[in-house]
């Protein structure tokens, strides 16, 4: 078996225009989240802005990303994929560097969304763009290993960008960011361009494409059917969102909770993005090999981390000594979303029948994507109405209470799932 992949994986990375594109997506992608952690704490930090205004900032960089998709798409159909991700590229690095003179948040917020719909764009040429490069009977691992990057750099860039305001600060951080774009930039050129044969096979596909998605409501719901039919799959995602929700009210609003600590340092954020980010990575390297149900392992993570959300206005008044318990507790939550995340993105390519997996990915996608926005909102709320502290201690205590109740019901659920070897007789459910 191991020999099988490794002979189906060679040729795939002998191919060296998929490897120079990958490479570039590798540090594209980590340009995307390196400034995140920088943004945040100049407006929360520096600036001093209202948990409203932090919230507004988490929206103007959701936003883009879900409406900019589907336009990206038709854009990336049009054009020169290689050409349009290396301006893309360019542009991204031109709005991160012009951060460092944005001296109010209205500057911010248009910055911000303006470049997260030029962000938007890079992901769809990319996608095409392997397609054009890679043969079909490789196009599953190469699908499988640029996804895989797509995850990573969400957890790793964060955290390395926490580690460069601590280490170097904020204008050096958004230097350093749009640095990493023009690289990216430049490696593209190492691609080739397209043939005439190849663009009118990628044309006919959009155009298939185009012609089995004509409504994004319909694909949802058939999407939601086929999700319905597969309870394991059911009772995850409902974890995976309650979670995202809970993650995102308290990320939106973290930079709150930590200016209430007197005499804290702006690196602290810094630091514990950086612990949590190391957390998540040390669960996605050990979490498959415990020997316990994937929901299980769900359920654990959402309670570690409603636990130390919970936790954490206490530990914020621990004086002196609340830097060094915030590392360690943001360490255990980084690692809680590990347990939470990773088993269930493999239960469900595990789970979900091949002729399914796109149907059933875009909606697990939209949904995740309403919850990214929707926590920053009541993450807003929350802290606006209550206060950090006790919103920080009533989401985490929910997300704690969850994390229990699913390890409690989860012998229920998988009674009643059907296995894994019998999800390809599923029939697909027309979406009209």
């Amino acid at each position: 078996m191991n020999q099988a992949k490794l002979t189906t994986r060679m040729p795939l990375l002998q191919n060296r225009p998929f490897v120079v594109l990958i490479t570039a997506q590798l540090i594209s992608n980590l340009g995307d989240w390196l400034h995140i952690l920088a943004l945040i704490t100049l407006v929360g930090f520096k600036w001093q802005a209202t948990p409203w205004e932090i919230m507004i900032l988490s929206i103007c960089m959701a936003i883009p990303m879900m409406i900019g998709g589907p336009i990206s798409g038709y854009i990336s159909d049009k054009m020169n994929r290689k050409h349009l991700m290396i301006v893309s590229d360019i542009l991204r690095a031109v709005f991160v560097m012009a951060l460092i003179f944005a001296g109010s948040l209205w500057q911010v917020y248009t910055i911000i969304i303006i470049k997260g719909f030029i962000d938007s764009l890079f992901s769809p040429a990319k996608s095409g763009k392997i397609k054009e490069i890679v043969p079909s009977e490789h196009m599953d691992s190469a699908v499988a290993l640029s996804s895989g990057i797509e995850q990573i750099t969400k957890i790793v860039g964060p955290a390395l960008g926490g580690l460069l305001v601590a280490a170097f600060g904020i204008q050096a951080c958004f230097l350093i960011d749009g640095g990493s774009f023009l690289l990216s930039a430049v490696i593209l050129l190492g691609i080739p361009g397209v043939s005439s044969k190849t663009t009118a096979k990628v044309d006919q596909d959009s155009l298939l494409k185009n012609e089995n998605n004509s409504s994004f409501w319909k694909e949802l719901s058939a999407g939601m059917t086929q999700i319905m039919a597969m309870p394991l799959v059911c009772a995850g995602l409902i974890v995976l969102i309650m979670v995202l929700v809970v993650l995102q009210i308290a990320d939106s609003q973290t930079v709150t909770l930590f200016r209430n600590i007197p005499g804290v340092s702006e690196d602290l954020l810094g630091w514990c993005i950086g612990a949590s980010g190391l957390g998540t990575l040390v669960s996605a390297l050990i979490v498959g090999k415990f020997r316990v149900k994937p929901l299980s392992k769900m359920g654990i993570g959402a309670a570690m981390m409603g636990l130390v959300f919970a936790v954490a206005p206490l530990i914020a008044q621990q004086g002196e000594a609340a830097s060094y318990f915030l590392f360690i507790a943001f360490l255990i939550a980084g690692f809680g979303g590990g347990m939470a995340f990773i088993p269930f993105q493999t239960m469900v390519q595990l789970r979900t029948p091949s002729s399914l997996t796109g149907r059933v990915f875009g909606t697990v996608n939209s949904l995740t994507s309403a919850a990214v926005i929707l926590g920053p909102v009541l993450g807003g709320v929350l802290v606006s109405t209550y206060g950090p502290n006790l919103a920080f201690i009533v989401s985490g205590s929910l997300m704690l209470l969850m994390g229990v109740a699913v390890m409690f019901v989860r012998i229920w659920i998988e009674k009643r799932d059907i296995d894994p070897s019998q999800t390809e007789g599923l029939q697909e459910i027309p979406s009209s």
